[in-house]
This record gives structure tokens, sequence and C-alpha cells, in this order.
């Protein structure tokens, strides 16, 4: 609904014919007018929600890639977060891809047995790895001390 008042006026001073004020004359004219909206057609308030999902999903995307971003420069500059700081989990599950790769690469590791046989000292020793790898919870592999402090913690209690 919108509400739009208006006002119209004028002071005129008319002539006759020979060019002589005979009367002074003011109009004024005071109103307003008032619009309901109704959309005829549903589907623009559709195509409206949709728009505002998608532009809320591309805001949540350039904020997880910006704090990606920046959590990747700090560790290449050599700092990180404090575990357990109140920010430590913003940062905490940005890890470079060499370390990911090598981190599953160990965790499937643990899923694989030793071959008994004999090697020379200098000879890799050889594993037998099942053909399917169990799950692996990566989360728990890459913030162990995040799953530490959560195990150890204890109740604060006020002095």
């Amino acid at each position: 609904m919108t509400f739009s008042p208006f006002y119209m006026g004028n002071q005129t001073t008319p002539f006759d014919d020979q060019m002589d004020q005979q009367s002074y004359t003011v109009a004024e004219n005071w109103g307003f007018q008032i619009n309901f909206m109704v959309p005829l057609d549903g589907s623009i308030v559709e195509t409206c929600k949709a728009l505002g999902r998608r532009q809320l999903e591309k805001m949540a995307l350039d904020y997880e890639l910006v704090r990606a971003k920046e959590c990747a420069a700090l560790q290449q500059k050599g700092f990180m977060l404090v575990p357990g700081s109140r920010v430590y989990h913003m940062c905490s599950d940005v890890v470079p891809i060499v370390g990911f790769t090598s981190l599953v690469k160990t965790e499937q590791n643990k899923q694989c047995t030793q071959i008994k046989e004999f090697r020379f000292p200098w000879q890799k020793k050889r594993l037998k790895c099942p053909k399917t790898f169990k799950k692996i919870n990566l989360n728990q592999a890459l913030n162990p001390l995040k799953f530490q402090e959560n195990s150890q913690q204890k109740p604060h209690v006020a002095p």
C-alpha cells in the first residue's frame, strides 16, 4: 500500500479587456491518493524468494572462501590460532593439501597389516591392505588436539 498526499494551487490576478485588474483569485486543492498493490502472478514471489536464497548461498560461500584464504595466509606466514582459544575453530579445518594426503595415507596404512616374511634391513617392508578401506574420521584425524581437549576438559569451578 502506498499513500501519496498532494497539493495543487495557484494565485491569479485576472484582467479585463482594458487590462484593468478586477479581482484576485486563489485556488488551492489538497488531497491524497492511496494505492493497493496485489500481485496477479504468484510466481514472482517465488522467483524473489529463490533469488534471496541464492544470494544467501553466495554470501555464505564468499565467507567460507575468504576465511580459508586468510587462514592459509596465516599458516604460510608461520602463525596459527591457539588451540582452545575463542576463534581456534575458525581455522581448524584449513589444512595444506600435502598434509591432507599424507594424513589420509597414514590413516589408511593403519588399516594395513605387515606381511610376515624375511626382508633385509635395507628393504622396504610390504603391507597387505584391504581392497576397500574403512571410512576414515577425518575430523578426528585432522584435529587431534581438539578432541583431546574435549575429552580432558574438567568443569571450571569458580573460587
